[in-house]
């Protein structure tokens, strides 16, 4: 296995070994040469699509290079979706490291399991690359710090993937709620619910043959593969995913951040378990967590295995101020006031639900095109990775909270754990040596 450090020693050469095998095609690939951005999409089961269908979207300002899983299979299937939707053929690879040694790569796609989103990250902006990242941009809060520190210490941009930053529905209303449509909002609650079902119990089996599963576990320790982690249940599993806090709650605890201007609240609580099944998932099916802010509050309440809504919802957020109410989702949103009458509402037509967004929409091709404005005009990023972070690091101290079973007090000016050396011990995690990332 060639390890983390052992890459970077060899990344310069490996960058001079392609560029001298590079073709005059290429060549006219390279920034600078032509005014569309190289890409590279990396992890393809799912939510890579969505990043293919938005590159499509902005193919006048962006093309993509390479797309890269170690999964053969998935590759193989990626690889020829793409060629259909983009009408050429990206170099498909298995190894992300051949990728962060192609010269005419600008700008890299994370969407990955949530263990290699922060290393992958940082490898990415130490080779040069602009980084795009899905949620959650981080495994565990120490993470989340290093890849804000990589970000100022190598030029390159990061944008996180909660794509609602880029609605141009929830920008308008976020800016009526900061412009008093409410009142004073004081009250942000999100929720998320859905039918998923039991992971079983999985035993010992023979890696699949067209899988490389230590690139897959990559920074995590090593485990033996069983039957039941793959291709998406990675998710459950401390090791590798971080809950559905993480997976879905990022989204509207983000919002519910952004209407209420908050930052870091000054403590969180967390109460739930793991009710529905008895199975190898080791997070909770139901959790209610509460940010505490003194003059504000937020909650959020995930519920992975019952599909009963709120608001007729499967997800969203309620705002609540002093003069009124707002429940938004990306359907759109509904007014109301003191008295919880209606009094306006937008309907975009489409009914907002919680399964995962594989295909295309249009507020995952606003956020690549405002990505994109970053690198090439200096625009500002709509959810430039100190910004969402935040929401991130919240999340994962209610993981934190939960574990250890009581509130933590924190420090608002970067989420730390105060007074609590037992939960401070979970701010990071344990690396399989030679992976750890370094800024």
């Amino acid at each position: 296995m060639v390890t983390r450090r052992e890459f970077l020693d060899t990344l310069a050469v490996g960058a001079a070994g392609l560029a001298i095998g590079s073709t005059a095609k290429s060549y006219a690939q390279i920034m600078g040469s032509n005014d569309r951005l190289n890409f590279a999409v990396i992890g393809l089961h799912g939510r890579g699509y969505a990043h293919l269908s938005s590159l499509k979207a902005n193919e006048a300002t962006a093309r993509i290079a390479a797309v890269c899983d170690v999964d053969s299979n998935t590759l193989a299937k990626f690889a020829a979706a793409a060629e259909h939707e983009l009408g050429y053929a990206p170099k498909a690879e298995k190894d992300f490291r051949n990728v962060l040694a192609m010269k005419e790569v600008d700008a890299i796609t994370i969407a990955t399991p949530d263990h290699w989103h922060t290393p992958m990250a940082i490898l990415g902006l130490q080779a040069g690359k602009n980084v795009y990242v899905e949620k959650p941009c981080s495994h565990n809060p120490a993470e989340g710090a290093m890849l804000i520190a990589a970000r100022n210490k190598y030029g390159k941009l990061v944008q996180m993937g909660t794509q609602r930053r880029s609605s141009p529905l929830y920008i308008e209303l976020m800016d009526k709620i900061h412009n008093g449509l409410i009142g004073r909002a004081y009250y942000a609650k999100a929720w998320y619910s859905n039918i998923r079902k039991s992971i079983g119990v999985g035993t010992d089996v023979p890696v699949p043959t067209q899988l490389d599963w230590d690139l897959w576990q990559g920074p995590a320790p090593r485990r033996a593969y069983t039957s039941n982690i793959q291709p998406y249940n990675w998710h459950w599993f401390w090791i590798y995913g971080t809950g559905e806090a993480l997976n879905n709650g990022t989204h509207e605890v983000d919002v519910c951040r952004w209407a209420l201007d908050a930052d870091y609240p000054r403590s969180v609580t967390s109460s739930g378990g793991r009710y529905q099944f008895k199975d190898d998932w080791q997070f909770y099916d139901t959790l209610v967590t509460s940010f505490e802010y003194g003059d504000k509050l937020i909650s959020w309440e995930g519920r992975s295995c019952q599909g009963m809504k709120d608001y007729g919802r499967d997800r969203g957020a309620v705002i609540m101020g002093t003069t009124g109410s707002v429940v938004v989702d990306t359907d759109g949103y509904e007014v109301y006031d003191w008295k919880g009458k209606k009094t306006d509402e937008f309907k975009t037509g489409k009914e907002a639900s919680s399964s995962d967004l594989v295909g295309r929409d249009s507020m995952t091709d606003a956020h690549f095109a405002n990505f994109i404005d970053g690198i090439r005009n200096k625009a500002k990023l709509n959810q430039p990775i100190e910004v969402g972070n935040v929401a991130v690091t919240m999340l994962q101290l209610s993981n934190i909270a939960w574990k250890v079973n009581r509130e933590l007090r924190l420090d608002t000016t970067d989420g730390k754990i105060q007074g609590d050396a037992e939960a401070m011990k979970m701010w990071g995690r344990d690396y399989q040596p030679g992976w750890a990332p370094h800024v």
